[in-house]
């Protein structure tokens, strides 16, 4: 068996931190995670660097704050001269899989798939089969699997289309070709597919060496919108649907209105409103924990567990509702941005049973996976979670920041030009936090301040209150501010200045090895 550790590195795409049982949500929702976070490395304040798909996961992958990588937007492309997690981890040996679920990482053209060796997408008309590259298989398979990727290249070309283009986007967002798409991209439904596809990897690991580790990437999509909770969950959680036409009716509005999902709202939602939604939500969450349970039973039970690095977390929230927003398009708050953030590690750098209070970004999983897998450079190991907070490069200061996807702010500004002004949606938005405060900064000169452990709900702005808090948050984002802008020269365009003194300011700051 290989030496360094097995990986799996388990995006849970949409998951609120607060709707898990084991960060205070009264309801029972996570039982196996739960589970799983006592017998695991349990961050309480885990942040994500932005609130959507393609920032959040370059980030994860990079080590990098979204304005150090610069992919915020659907047409954006992971800067090539960056290398990615599955690159690195690729080019030290492992055998590199991904089974995912969002056509975000898995359909559009943004580099995300750099560094695969096997790359399986669970979205699309089409869905290829995992670990094929190196099996054994007929002629006739060969010849279906040429087709096969022949057809989802043209398919993956279309839908990447919608995904930079204003008007065709628009277009899937008319009532005739909605359910076309949503059929089109599948991204939920998978969860059960996605998992016994990644267990079957780590337990009989086809098609790997004997010697050779394995990282995989999954990223499950079953708390994101639309909702379509299993049915004894939604007895539990929201019975309403069951006995009252009227939620029945509301639901399936909901469901099929993708661009609600994403513009903000005009009036609070009525109670009864949010009381389905939420219950939909903690529904969906039970339905794929009682999916990872039965994954985490198998992987145990096998042996995989005990040799495999798990790293649980979510590349972002989602709105519900609150602060008059639906979705995860446009704002920096806790119900975005906080997310869960598991880690069991079979070699005890990160210690069994434990609970950490220190406020930490996900972006520093890229640093945490490399130091474990043996393959982190010196400035890189000093990012790693497992070391002690007491001695935290990053002194407690985490920062998040949001640009509204440009496709979408076109369409709010189309529609609702109005609720774009009022909600700041076509401002950029960056938050510090430095516990217990967090300061949210919204264009040139909207500020909130907010003391999350004592209003988890960001209910009470404390901008007026503490002044001195608020100039010393500031601070801290314009340093972050100045550095990216810095670390706008590309590590080539650095080389070839040949300025050591600009060399030495990246290479501490962990953007170049």
């Amino acid at each position: 068996m290989p030496t360094q550790p097995d990986i799996l590195f388990l995006v849970l795409d949409t998951q609120r931190a607060d709707r898990i049982s084991a960060y205070g949500y009264p309801r029972e929702t996570s039982p196996h995670l739960d589970a799983l976070a006592a017998d695991a490395t349990f961050f309480r304040y885990g942040y994500s660097p932005a609130q959507w798909t393609v920032p959040s996961h370059t980030s994860m992958f990079t080590g990098l704050y979204p304005s150090f990588h610069r992919t915020q937007q659907s047409f954006s492309m992971a800067p090539s001269e960056i290398p990615l997690l599955a690159e690195r981890l690729l080019a030290g040996g492992y055998y590199t899989a991904a089974f995912c679920n969002n056509p975000l990482v898995g359909v559009v053209n943004n580099g995300l798939r750099r560094g695969f060796y096997s790359f399986l997408n669970y979205s699309g008309l089409l869905t290829s089969r995992p670990n094929q590259a190196g099996v054994p298989v007929t002629l006739f398979g060969r010849y279906r699997q040429v087709f096969k990727r022949m057809v989802a290249r043209l398919l993956q070309r279309a839908q990447d289309s919608f995904a930079r283009s204003d008007a065709l986007l628009e277009f899937a967002l008319t009532p005739f070709m909605l359910p076309i798409w949503q059929t089109a991209l599948s991204f939920k439904g998978n969860t059960s597919r996605s998992l016994n596809d990644t267990a079957r990897l780590f337990i009989e690991r086809k098609g790997v060496r004997r010697d050779q580790p394995i990282f995989s990437f999954v990223n499950l999509m079953g708390t994101h919108m639309p909702f379509h909770p299993q049915r004894r969950h939604l007895e539990r959680f929201a019975p309403q649907m069951l006995r009252d036409k009227s939620a029945r009716r509301y639901l399936r509005h909901f469901n099929s209105d993708v661009f609600g999902w994403f513009a903000p709202l005009a009036t609070l939602m009525g109670d009864e409103q949010r009381a389905l939604l939420d219950g939909c939500y903690d529904a969906e969450v039970a339905t794929q924990d009682e999916q990872l349970g039965v994954f985490f039973d198998r992987m145990q039970t096998s042996g995989a567990l005990d040799r495999t690095l798990v790293v649980v977390t979510a590349d972002h929230g989602d709105h519900l509702g609150e602060h008059h927003f639906l979705g995860h398009s446009v704002s920096l708050y806790d119900v975005l941005v906080h997310v869960p953030l598991i880690i069991r590690d079979p070699a005890g750098a990160l210690p069994r049973a434990t609970v950490r209070d220190d406020f930490v970004s996900t972006r520093r999983l890229f640093h945490t996976v490399l130091t474990a897998a043996g393959l982190g450079a010196e400035h890189e190991q000093a990012y790693t979670l497992a070391r002690d907070p007491a001695h935290d490069p990053d002194r407690g200061v985490v920062f998040a920041e949001a640009v509204t996807p440009q496709n979408v702010l076109n369409l709010m500004q189309k529609h609702k030009p109005d609720l774009v002004r009022e909600r700041m949606c076509d401002q950029p938005r960056r938050a510090v936090w430095r516990k217990p405060y967090k300061l949210i900064e919204t264009g040139d000169h909207h500020v909130e301040l907010f003391d999350v452990l004592n209003d988890p709900g960001e209910m009470q702005n404390l901008q007026q209150a503490h002044p001195e808090i608020v100039k010393e948050m500031q601070n801290h984002l314009r340093t972050l501010q100045r550095q990216a802008a810095v670390a706008a020269v590309t590590n080539e365009q650095v080389i070839n200045q040949d300025d050591p003194q600009l060399q030495r300011r990246l290479r501490a700051l962990g953007y170049l090895e």
